[in-house]
């Protein structure tokens, strides 16, 4: 039997200078702001972005999340805030991401994609972004059938419901990435207790 691939794992919502220095500390391979989104509890504004990404280790790829933002903004924001990647959470149909990608050639740009039935994996399989990640639904903390993912036959982030005890059930998908939140968070904010359980569990998947 092969060992599934151990995916990468990413940090999401960070917004304090508490939840830099855990990342620091325990090392995932991204992390990732959300941008402009007042209604997240997660939410950073410019400043507060350049702020905390000037403190990320660099070795760890901060990540900027965004809904339905001006073009503009978020390639001011990947020239000046250590952004290396952009996540696209809202509604931005393919000329969106087709025009985002060519304004920023060289950062790769990936779209989220919230998963109800078949028909919806369908639409992040014919996605033009560099990668896709499905997710449960924008920070509910709640994953969708995992089953559903043998119809996504391209590279795939996975989202929604995870945390520590099912991060390893979750790297078995044959995710590339897993993405979590909430799922690392105590009280609403994040738990480096939590960051440090769920980044070990993945990664000591082959012991």
């Amino acid at each position: 039997m092969n060992t599934p691939t151990i995916p990468r794992i990413k940090i999401c919502g960070l917004s304090r200078v508490e939840d830099i220095e855990a990342v620091n500390t325990f090392r995932p391979d991204y992390c990732g702001f959300v941008v402009n989104v007042p209604r997240s509890a997660r939410n950073v504004t410019d400043e507060q972005l350049a702020a905390l990404t000037g403190r990320l280790d660099p070795g760890i790829v901060a990540v900027g999340v965004f809904v339905d933002e001006p073009i503009t903004h978020i390639e001011r924001l990947v020239r000046d805030s250590h952004i290396r990647v952009v996540q696209l959470h809202g509604h931005e149909a393919a000329a969106y991401v087709k025009h985002l990608r060519n304004r920023i050639p060289d950062v790769p740009v990936w779209q989220a994609f919230v998963v109800h039935d078949l028909d919806d994996v369908r639409r992040a399989y014919a996605s033009d972004a560099d990668m896709v990640l499905l997710d449960a639904g924008r920070g509910v903390g709640q994953s969708f059938d995992w089953h559903m993912l043998s119809a996504c036959d391209r590279p795939f982030a996975l989202a929604g419901g995870l945390d520590p005890g099912n991060a390893r059930a979750a790297a078995a998908t044959g995710a590339v990435m897993l993405d979590v939140s909430s799922g690392v968070e105590t009280a609403g904010v994040k738990d480096p207790a939590k960051i440090k359980d769920f980044i070990t569990q993945v990664r000591t998947m082959e012991e």
